[in-house]
This record gives C-alpha cells, structure tokens and sequence, in this order.
C-alpha cells in the first residue's frame, strides 16, 4: 500500500502549483539542438535563476558575453523586432509555443521575417552587462524557461528512488 501512496504522491509534489520554477516536460524540448545564437568566444556571465513563485524576483534568461553579431539559434518567425523602453528587443517563434528572445540588440529582421538556424539576426549593443553581452529568453506557452536546455547545456533530471520500495 505504502508504494501505491508513493506513487501517486511523487508526481503531484512534481507538478507543484504551476510556478516558473517548472520547466517544460521533455515532450516540448526538442531533440535537435538549437545553435548557440552568439559568436566565440562566448560565456554564460549570469545563468538562469528561477523565481520562487511565478512572479517573483529571478533571472528568467541567460547573459552571454560574446562578440557584436546575433545568429538564430533555430528556424522560426520573427515575433516582435523593436524597441522596449531604451532597449532593443528581439523575439522568434520557434513553433510549439517556444518563443526565444534577446536584448539588448539592433535588429537586422523585422516581425514577421521568416529566419533560419545560424542566420544573422542583430548587432549586439552594449547596456545589459559591463563587458559586451545579450541576454537570452525563452518561453514555452508563455512560461520562461531555462534556454541551456534548447542549447544542451542543462541535462534532463533523472530521479531516483531514495529507499526501496516495498
């Protein structure tokens, strides 16, 4: 009886309550690899930090230190290309409501501009961090994400029991 309650009670703590903390199932991270979408030498200088809550303090992207060009990291549709506040945005649909987007950058498409994996997409401008970076967003179905996870840098978790089960 003890591992019918485990098995029922496992997966709803795993589902949680829905905040930003959870990360698509495997089903939505494709299995081809995403590009990286800036030029060597580059460094994740910030990782991704997950709120607490949905709306919580975090860092729900990555910011990569690299040179001036951006590149698509996978086909897609430019979404929005513009600016936000001072700063210059830059959003592609990928697909199954994945949405990857970057700034600070001088966009070289306009929304609506079909992009393929690798083709330049924006000039890098300076004002997100000291030293040169961009910093990268993705979200699935309006939920951020971890964008390592497109660009095979985070593995997938593996849980193993912690005792036997009877």
């Amino acid at each position: 009886m003890r591992s019918l309650a485990a098995l029922v009670l496992i997966p709803a703590l795993l589902l949680g309550s829905g905040s930003a903390r959870a990360e698509p199932s495997a089903a939505t991270v494709r299995d081809d690899a995403w590009s990286w979408p800036a030029d060597v030498p580059r460094q994740v200088i910030r990782p991704f930090i997950a709120p607490p809550v949905k709306w919580g303090a975090g860092h729900r992207g990555i910011d990569l230190a690299t040179g001036t060009t951006l590149h698509a990291p996978a086909d897609g549709v430019v979404r929005f290309a513009g600016t936000v506040v001072d700063r210059g945005v830059l959003s592609i649909d990928h697909g199954d409501g994945i949405v990857s987007s970057y700034e600070p950058v001088q966009s070289l498409v306009a929304a609506g501009d079909a992009v393929t994996a690798g083709e330049p997409i924006a000039r890098i401008e300076p004002g997100h961090c000291a030293a040169l970076c961009v910093h990268m967003g993705v979200r699935v179905d309006g939920d951020y994400a971890n964008p390592l996870r497109w660009l095979g840098g985070v593995p997938r978790s593996v849980l193993l029991p912690t005792r036997a089960i009877d």
